[in-house]
Parts: structure tokens; sequence; C-alpha cells
């Protein structure tokens, strides 16, 4: 038997006050896409923005509807409307936030395992990693230097053929 041990390293910061300038931005114009989530049924709001590689910025928030607990996460609607608005264009980093109408919102929280596979399938695309910004609506700040390092038992394409 062998044993395999994985481990990864993340920056963490007190505050979005502690972060450098360009990622406080991203991650406050993430807290003002909040509005833009659709989550009457959770009351749990979520919004992903990312900055390409090409300067642009878009944005994606989670999407319920009344077959919930079906819907889309703001991470996925973000990368599906990278890839549909700009096919090809790596994603260099992507700030997500929450707003839990039900509770606090005071913590970093990261991406769900349907989510991570897909950030982790977009990076071996577009062979370019991640950078993940998770905060709340206040308190610790997380830095995640690349997505897939959040999956690392991933599926990929080799398995499916």
């Amino acid at each position: 038997m062998n044993k395999t041990e994985y481990k990864f390293s993340f920056d963490t910061f007190d505050s979005i006050d502690e972060l450098a300038e360009e990622d406080a931005l991203l991650l406050n114009e993430a807290k003002k896409a909040i509005q833009h989530s659709y989550a009457p049924y959770s009351r749990f709001r979520v919004a992903a923005v990312a900055k390409l590689a090409n300067g642009k910025i878009i944005i994606g928030t989670n999407q319920e509807n009344a077959s919930y607990p079906a819907g889309i996460c703001a991470e996925r609607v973000l990368l599906s409307s990278a890839s549909s608005q700009y096919p090809g264009v790596a994603i260099e980093t992507i700030a997500v936030t929450y707003d839990n109408e039900n509770g606090e919102s005071n913590r970093p929280i990261s991406p769900c395992g349907i989510c991570r596979q897909s950030l982790q399938e977009y990076e071996q695309r577009h062979k370019h990693p991640i950078r993940l910004i998770l905060g709340g609506a206040k308190g610790k700040v997380y830095i995640i230097p690349q997505s897939s390092s959040l999956m690392p038992l991933a599926f990929t394409s080799d398995e499916l053929k």
C-alpha cells in the first residue's frame, strides 16, 4: 500500500480592505451583482465575477426555478457566459460572494462539486489556471491560486474515451 497525500495552500485575508486594489474591485463587483441572483427558494444568493485574459469583466449569478433544487450555480452561469460571449478566451480570476438571507454571510464559501469539475475543465480547455477570490458579505477572504486545486481527483476527458 502507498499513501498519497494531497495539500494545497491559499492566502487568507482578514477583510476585503487587505486585498490588492484589483482584487478588491472584482470582489466588490461580485457583491453588486448579487442583486441579479434569482434565489426565491433557497434564499441563498451567489454571484461570480470574472476578469478575462482580454481584460473584459463578466458576471454570473445563481438561478433557481420552481423544480427546486434544480437550478444553476453562479460559477457555471459565469463559465457558460464566458464560453458563449468570448470563446477561446481564458479566465484570469473569478471572485465569488454570497448573501444568505436565512443566516450570516460572514465567511468565504467555496464552489460546489459540480462547479469545481466545471472550473477544472475550463482550466484544462484553455490551459490556463483560474485564480479564485472567495468572500462573504464581510469577514475573511481566501485567494486560491488555481481553481483545480479544489478538485484533485477530477474526471478528465481521457477517462470518457
